[in-house]
């Protein structure tokens, strides 16, 4: 499903954009479409600050037009989208969804997650869960990958394999 998305977006993405195709990621709840922009030119200021600046000057310049390509997008796949920049190592995130999940906790993990918001690291237990995500997610990346990869291979065997057949009734 995701490739489909990539493609529709693909199609709708103006060029003159980005300097490749978009990096189109996302759940069931949300759709996040990046793109890289060129570095800009040698300025006066920092490179870190010109690519602040680059990425800010795309957002307000593309408002409509990605305000346009969400809203066709979110009627067809009946997700939120969110969009956002990559300038050489600088990456926004425009407008992303804050979706909440619900979950049971035994002892142990709650006291984890005080501990996080006793110490300052989280003000909240839903903040110290996100945290926890992010940072499982920065030091297990390749085996989260390698885990989504063969989610993939899993639905392609399910596709290909036998269809139930409906009984004449």
């Amino acid at each position: 499903m995701l490739k489909d998305i990539q493609a529709w977006f693909e199609k709708r993405v103006p060029g003159e954009w980005f300097t490749a195709s978009a990096e189109v990621s996302g759940d069931a709840d949300e759709i996040v479409v990046i793109g890289r922009l060129p570095e800009p030119e040698p300025a006066k200021t920092d490179a870190q600050s010109a690519r602040i600046a680059a990425i800010k000057h795309f957002r307000e310049e593309t408002r409509e037009r990605r305000i346009a390509i969400a809203a066709e997008a979110e009627t067809r796949f009946r997700r939120h989208v969110a969009w956002g920049a990559e300038c050489g190592d600088v990456r926004m995130i425009f407008t992303s969804n804050s979706v909440p999940v619900m979950t049971r906790l035994r002892l142990p993990e709650r006291i984890v997650l005080d501990t996080l918001i006793e110490s300052g690291v989280a003000r909240t237990r839903s903040d110290a869960l996100a945290w926890c995500a992010r940072l499982v997610g920065q030091h297990e990346a390749d085996w989260l990958r390698d885990l989504r990869e063969a989610l993939v291979g899993v639905q392609k065997v399910r596709a290909a394999g036998p269809q139930p057949r409906r009984e004449d009734t």
